[in-house]
């Protein structure tokens, strides 16, 4: 069987060992922090409005898992948006255009896994760290090493 060459619409995704996972909520501190504008979490929770994470941890029938967007192939969110502000980035990962954004919320009523927050007149979701040169937050923060990066 033909390995699978890998190209830039390869993506990574998150994925959460629900064994590992304590519920700490480390890696929801640790994307707020990433999000906010000092970068520092002394700094960040002097902000704002406070920043939001972009991963929620939360109860799945007795498991504890932590979820963010799933960067879906056919995304529902990047359909439904009636202003372009969902899209593909070309590194196949499904990004959003603050910009661009109305508050519609079409994107948060079709997002099958509930990943979609907002603050005020803007969608959030989990970004994959696009600013950060290296890693993601939430996977760095993680005390039991409970979130790995897979592509």
């Amino acid at each position: 069987m033909p390995v699978k060459a890998k190209t830039k619409t390869d993506k990574k995704r998150v994925y959460c060992d629900v064994s590992k996972c304590l519920g700490c909520r480390s890696c929801e501190i640790a994307c707020a922090v990433e999000h906010s504008k000092g970068k520092t979490l002394l700094l960040a929770i002097n902000e704002t409005p406070l920043p939001i994470h972009r991963r929620r941890v939360q109860a799945v029938e007795q498991l504890i898992i932590s979820d963010a967007c799933h960067h879906c192939e056919d995304a529902p969110c990047v359909s439904a948006c009636m202003s372009g502000s969902m899209y593909k980035a070309e590194d196949g990962s499904t990004q959003h255009d603050e910009e661009k954004c109305v508050g519609c919320w079409m994107c948060i009523m079709v997002c099958p896994f509930g990943a979609i927050s907002r603050q005020k007149q803007l969608a959030l979701k989990c970004d994959l760290c696009k600013d950060r040169k290296e890693g993601l937050a939430c996977v760095e923060a993680c005390p039991t090493k409970a979130l790995k990066i897979q592509d």
